[in-house]
């Protein structure tokens, strides 16, 4: 899927909290760029910007279905695919699971702290460990194609719990 190219992350502290607000900027961005946000592509974009937690494709799915009727696996993953594909969402790999990206209109990579009990996943903005990952990439020759660093532990608020 082509689309112009994002800008590098020039201020990560700048970021859209709201799940409202977030989606009016993902539909600006599509704009913009020329890009459709069909009906259940803003539908998926909105199901995982109101969720609290990393979300699953099949919990989607299954939200989808609730509102839509008759979704099928291959629609929910395009829509995913389309929101990967132009920064919207990021996959968490490891739970294999996705969120809302706090900087949609920038091009940027950045770990994931993730909680092992209440799921919850932070997404840190410094992207002093990108370049650091970047360099010794480069020192040993390698060319990173895509960079998901994620982070296993427990929380600040389940770190109280026995």
């Amino acid at each position: 899927m082509s689309h112009a190219p994002q800008q590098p992350c020039s201020n990560p502290k700048q970021h859209v909290h709201d799940p409202r607000g977030f989606i009016t900027e993902v539909a600006t961005i599509c704009d913009e760029r020329g890009l459709r946000l069909t009906a259940l592509r803003q539908r998926v974009l909105e199901l995982v910007a109101r969720s609290e937690r990393p979300v699953k494709a099949y919990d989607l799915l299954d939200q989808v279905r609730e509102g839509e009727g008759s979704a099928a696996p291959p629609t929910v993953y395009r829509a995913l695919d389309f929101l990967l594909a132009n920064g919207f969402i990021h996959k968490l790999e490891s739970i294999n699971a996705f969120i809302r990206c706090h900087h949609p209109r920038v091009q940027h990579s950045v770990p994931f702290l993730i909680c092992d009990r209440c799921q919850r996943a932070v997404e840190l903005e410094d992207e002093e460990v990108t370049r650091l990952l970047n360099e010794q990439a480069a020192a040993l020759g390698f060319r990173p194609q895509a960079q998901t660093l994620e982070v296993h532990g427990i929380c600040a608020d389940c770190g109280g719990e026995a």
